[in-house]
Formats: C-alpha cells, sequence, structure tokens
C-alpha cells in the first residue's frame, strides 16, 4: 500500500515533515531530551558531530561518542510532541519514503530519553538517577491507536479505582519499559521507578497558583497506590508516551529522570544542571559499553 502524501508530509528536499531529517542523518541510537538546548549539552562530550538541525522545537545533532554513532533530537514538552517525533523517526527507517511503501525488514531503533523528574516518593532522594521500569499515562494518546495488546490494564484498573479516576479524565494506561535496554542502563547508580505521566506541569501535577484542581488529594492518592510491590515514584510528562508509541511500532526504549525535585519534602535540587549532566555523561557510558 503507497502511503498518502496527506499522511506522510515530506519537505521540498525529502525530508520528514516536522523533524526537518532524511534517513542518513541519524544513528539507529537515539538519545531524547525535553529542552532543544539540552541536545548541546549532551553532543558537548560526544568526538564529533556530523549533522545538526533545527526546526520548531525539534533540534537534531548526530555526531559520535567513544565511536558509537548516536543521534539526539529534542521532542518539546508532552505526549503529543512524542506522537510526532516517533512517528517520524520511524518513517525515517521503515518506510521507503521514495516509494511510499512500508520497508519488508524493518530496523528496531534504542531511544533512551533523558529528562527530569519530580518525586513523590520520601525515599526517592533528590540528585539520584531513577530508570521508569513502568509508566502510567494519563494522556489519551495511546488510547487512538489500537494498543490493547501493549497496555497492562490490571495495573490501570487497580490505579483507577485506588484513586477514583474522575470520569471526565482519560482513562490512565499502564505500559512497560524496554527489558534489554532496562538490564543494559541499570547499575548501583541507579533505582527502578514507576513513573506518572501528565498532561501538565501546574494543575495535573497537583500544582495551584491560581486555579482550584479537580482533585486535591490526587497525587497523595498516587503516592499510596502500589501494586503488588509497584508503587508511583515520580511525575514528568513524555515518558509513557514514549513507551506506548515505541512497543507499538517495534522500537526499545528507556527513560532515564534526574530527580531534581521531591514533592513529598518539598526539596528542590541545589544544583540541577550538574545532576542532569551526570546523568548525561552515565547514560552515554553504558550506552557504549
Amino acid at each position: 500500500m503507497t502511503i498518502k502524501e496527506s499522511e506522510l508530509i515530506l519537505n521540498p528536499d525529502g525530508s520528514v515533515y516536522h523533524l526537518n531529517l532524511r534517513p542518513e542523518h541519524i544513528s539507529n541510537n537515539i538519545i531524547t531530551v525535553g529542552d532543544p538546548d539540552r541536545v548541546s549539552s549532551v553532543t558537548k562530550h560526544f568526538d564529533n558531530i556530523e549533522f545538526e538541525t533545527k526546526k520548531r522545537e525539534f533540534h537534531t545533532q548526530t555526531g559520535t561518542y567513544k565511536g558509537k554513532r548516536i543521534t539526539v533530537i529534542s521532542t518539546g514538552i508532552g505526549t503529543d510532541n512524542i506522537d510526532i517525533v516517533f512517528n517520524e523517526l520511524d518513517a525515517l527507517v521503515n518506510i521507503d519514503l521514495e516509494s511510499r511503501q512500508i520497508k519488508k525488514n524493518l530496523t528496531a531503533l534504542n531511544i533512551v530519553r533523558i529528562g527530569t523528574s519530580g518525586s513523590i516518593q520520601k525515599d526517592i532522594p533528590i540528585d539520584s538517577f531513577l530508570i521508569s521500569e513502568l509508566a502510567a499515562g494519563f494522556d489519551s494518546l495511546l488510547h487512538f491507536y489500537d494498543s490493547e495488546a501493549f497496555q497492562n490494564k490490571d495495573i490501570s484498573n487497580a490505579l483507577i479505582k485506588h484513586t477514583n479516576w474522575y470520569e471526565a479524565k482519560s482513562n490512565p494506561y499502564v505500559v512497560n519499559c524496554n527489558k534489554e535496554l532496562l538490564n543494559k542502563l541499570s547499575s548501583s547508580k541507579t533505582v527502578k521507578g514507576f513513573t506518572a505521566t501528565n498532561v501538565g506541569f501546574y494543575g495535573p501535577q497537583g500544582r495551584i497558583l491560581r486555579l482550584a484542581l479537580q482533585d486535591n488529594e490526587l497525587n497523595n492518592k498516587l503516592a499510596s497506590f502500589n501494586y503488588n510491590g509497584k508503587a508511583i515514584t515520580n511525575l514528568e510528562m513524555e515518558t509513557a508516551g514514549i513507551y506506548g508509541i515505541s512497543n507499538l511500532l517495534g522500537h526499545k526504549a528507556l527513560s532515564m529522570n534526574a530527580i531534581i525535585a521531591n514533592r513529598a519534602t518539598g526539596e528542590f535540587s541545589e544544583n540541577p544542571t550538574k545532576t542532569v549532566d551526570d546523568l548525561i555523561v552515565y547514560t552515554l557510558n553504558k550506552l557504549v559499553e
């Protein structure tokens, strides 16, 4: 089946529409960051940079670190952007952009998110490195796809019951990370967590400025949730979307979180920039081992 021009939009130079990338521009090993400025924070450690492009919030650099070719790309904030970035990355490796045909032999990308996050558990300290073993998505992204086979319904149903989830909100979905990447990037320096992916930074994460919340106790309910020893550990805004779309497309994905805030204790990192840079170096070194 030929994919229509309205469904897979290409720029005049043949690059995919939003990312402004062609297949030769990316590696099969990809690091995603939210902030476009954080791309250079990763690639400053590279041996060299062979390619760079920017379009909107999507900033991409490809180069080598200790001889391994890696692409770093910014996604911006939120799972709506994850939908764009991951579908277009997949198109670059699994669709022939000239014939608009899906390739017979598909490529599985290795994708690692490096981002910041806030803990909701007192025992997860500031400046620690948390790997998201599971992620619960409070957005609706995965519900637009045929994704039932990749969702952990038992956990999501238990979460809905535990929180007395407001029926007007999208039902949470729960997805797993890639076990191969989990084993590769884990060490005594990391903790495994169950990440909640929110649809906003303020109200959806329980912050109150001038607007009242629908459920003032939601964060406390999330913090007290436990399913067979799996407790929700931290809040951020992309991981569940990354895991969901990656699972659907056959890519391997893992989310690495620099814990720079603890919502349970009210603490914030004294040097979040150093914490993020330390996580970047840790992740790069584990990827090339």
